[in-house]
């Protein structure tokens, strides 16, 4: 982000020029209720790269502020993601840390008049605060004395009242034209456990009200948040105001990033997981950052897609094919070239001795000799694709393999095609041709031009592997209900064979099988038994 401006940047910039502030601390706030997903990632980048281009500092805490929801499973992984795309934060803390806090200023806010026990119900409640075209009702408790409220409050504290009988809620202005500042609610009361403080507490105070007082105590200059916070900018700064937090931080929303035929939505992509439609929350399909990073998608592709689609004040959509491209980008300079075969055909080169086997030793990218290199075996049997092969040259633009047409194989020799073998439902299941030795690759051999050049494995070194291949997870009619909208056939998986050199793969090496397309190698992958994500096709095909 540092070569790119934006509006958050012009105002850290007149922040720090005036002297307001002399370092910028930012936080990534989220609940530990569910996985990170691509969309959390604009706010991890926004937050870190927006403190560190000015020597500030970024902290992570949980807004655990909802114990009937959270659980340490989701603490654990929403750090790891956030390294993952390549962030330390300098503290690590928890809303539950600040609740003593909270509760004195609560208090504050009770003597100053400013806050009251109401012992309506939740449907009370939301009815008497009207809509945005009826002023709000007043609570008939928005009178109690501070006394009885000083009381009430404790008394709620002490576990003295049912969840739902009461409530604390702001006295604020119940005519207000933004709903927010109609006398929200506080605190509400809960005897769920607590991941964090177990039961210590039995009251919760609501994200409004414990956001900004987060902020406050731990000295935030610039509280960036999505664009659906912006109605509630007022009530944040009136809670900072009126506990009399010393420190002031200041609230700035951006657009949401959406990409096109992706949902983030935490009820959907829970739903896909408790009815088994999915995996799990790592599911290549997945728009979490776990199950991008199963999937193959690099952090440094992710943090550069995120940049590119720049920071503005309204929510904006990104193409499939844009975040693609950006892995491309990453993965061209950096993944081994190899040759990989996902619908193997089998062709045996007739005037090859039968025992002969020879090596071929290639680099493995042309550009980057660094990433080094392995030898390829070569032989009288190997495989190429199903789609490498046809009878008969449809035309001239046709540059594979084809009866009495000649090929070169990558790194070896040419080949020609001369007969075929079928099976007992007429299907060919294997190619006869010759090879000549003159050819080999290297040699300067340029007497005649072949019909193209095709990959290929050789049989007897080449090892079994299983390919994935995945497509969007919900498709269809945007009327429609998004579990109707599930595309059923969003996974897709072939059988074929690798070159040898891939024997050794471990979970998450990045490949480019020649022709094909970017893979990464699955956490469920063994040695006997090799497992490959596609992470996105070649931009162009040879189809």
């Amino acid at each position: 982000m540092e070569n790119t401006s934006n509006f958050i940047k012009t105002i850290i910039e007149q922040d720090l020029e005036s002297g307001k502030h002399h370092e910028i601390i930012t936080r990534f706030p989220p609940e530990p209720n569910g996985f990170l997903h691509i969309g959390h990632a604009r706010a991890i980048i926004t937050d870190f790269e927006s403190a560190k281009q000015y020597g500030g500092y970024t902290n992570l805490r949980y807004d655990d502020t909802n114990p009937e929801k959270e659980d340490d499973i989701y603490v654990k992984s929403i750090l790891e993601d956030i390294r993952w795309l390549g962030y330390e934060p300098k503290n690590v803390y928890f809303a539950s840390d600040y609740f003593e806090e909270m509760y004195e200023r609560a208090i504050v806010l009770i003597k100053k008049g400013l806050a009251y026990v109401d012992h309506s119900s939740a449907e009370e409640i939301a009815k008497d605060r009207g809509n945005v075209n009826t002023p709000g009702v007043e609570s008939k408790y928005r009178h109690r004395s501070i006394e009885e409220n000083l009381k009430l409050f404790e008394d709620m504290r002490l576990g003295k009242f049912k969840e739902g009988e009461c409530v604390l809620r702001a006295k604020i202005d119940m005519a207000s034209p933004n709903m927010n500042m109609r006398d929200p609610v506080l605190y509400r009361i809960s005897f769920a456990e607590h991941h964090n403080t177990g039961t210590k507490w039995c009251i919760y105070p609501m994200y409004d009200y414990a956001h900004p007082l987060e902020d406050a105590i731990e000295g935030i200059t610039h509280s960036l948040c999505s664009l659906e916070f912006e109605d509630h900018r007022p009530l944040y700064d009136w809670v900072v105001r009126e506990t009399e937090m010393p420190k002031i931080p200041r609230q700035i929303e951006f657009g949401r990033l959406n990409i096109e035929n992706t949902v983030m939505s935490k009820r959907f992509l829970r739903q896909l997981v408790e009815e088994n439609k999915v995996i799990g929350w790592d599911d290549p399909r997945m728009p979490t950052l776990r199950g991008m990073r199963r999937r193959g998608y690099t952090p440094e592709a992710i943090r550069n897609f995120v940049v590119s689609t720049g920071l503005s004040k309204v929510n904006s959509t990104a193409s499939f094919d844009m975040l693609e491209a950006a892995v491309r980008d990453d993965l061209q300079d950096h993944a081994k070239r190899v040759m990989a075969i996902i619908k193997p055909l089998k062709v045996t080169i007739t005037n090859y001795p039968e025992n002969k086997i020879e090596y071929f030793d290639v680099l493995y990218h042309q550009d980057y000799p660094e990433l080094g290199s392995r030898k390829i075996p070569f032989s009288r049997h190997i495989y190429i694709e199903q789609d490498d092969f046809v009878l008969n040259k449809p035309n001239n633009k046709y540059k594979r393999l084809a009866l009495n047409e000649e090929v070169r194989l990558f790194h070896a020799y040419f080949i020609k095609a001369y007969d075929v073998i079928y099976d007992d439902r007429g299907d060919i299941i294997e190619v006869l041709a010759t090879y000549d030795e003159n050819t080999k690759s290297g040699s300067g051999f340029n007497e005649r031009k072949p019909n193209g050049t095709i990959h290929y494995v050789e049989k007897t070194h080449g090892y079994h592997a299983t390919f994935n291949f995945f497509g969007p997870l919900i498709i269809g009619d945007e009327s429609m209900d998004l579990m109707d909208r599930f595309n059923k056939d969003s996974w897709h998986v072939e059988h074929g064979m690798v070159e040898e050199a891939l024997k050794n793969a471990h979970a998450l090496d990045k490949f480019q099988f020649m022709r094909n397309g970017y893979f990464s190698v699955d956490h469920d992958s063994k040695k006997d038994h090799l497992v490959f994500n596609e992470i996105v096709p070649l931009k162009s095909s040879y189809k």
